[in-house]
């Protein structure tokens, strides 16, 4: 894919984040993917994903930086969120609260094959 190709795609991945209508993943991201180096199916990933939306409904990933070099492309975020359920062990606080998070994607057969994430969650709970 070019460059604005690979773009174009991780909008649409982010637009789907953003919306939280992480069934639409399953056309984006592989059957198996690694993540932080452990193989996950689409479905754990989907979980996941919505373990984060169940602590804090509003959650949005903001794009600060985005670098692409095929097959990988590269985010920097803004994420925040309104703490409104369990998250890490903590009950809700109720505070809107952000956090920066980093994440490396490779893509395989036109679809996320593997991601290296990491975020500063003890931000999300207001550490």
């Amino acid at each position: 894919m070019s460059r604005d190709e690979l773009a174009a795609f991780y909008a649409s991945y982010n637009d789907i984040c953003n919306r939280h209508a992480f069934a639409e993943l399953m056309d984006l991201v592989g059957e198996h993917l690694v993540v932080n180096g452990k193989v996950r199916t689409a479905e754990e990933y989907v979980a996941d994903l919505h373990l984060v939306v169940d602590a804090f409904p509003d959650y949005e990933w903001a794009v600060q930086r985005l670098v692409i070099e095929d097959p990988w492309i590269s985010a920097h975020f803004k994420d925040s969120g309104t703490h409104q359920g369990p998250w890490l062990g903590r009950p809700p606080s109720g505070e809107r609260v952000e956090t920066d998070e980093f994440a490396m994607y490779r893509l395989e057969d036109g679809r996320i094959a593997e991601i290296w994430v990491t975020a500063d969650n003890a931000r999300l709970l207001g550490l």
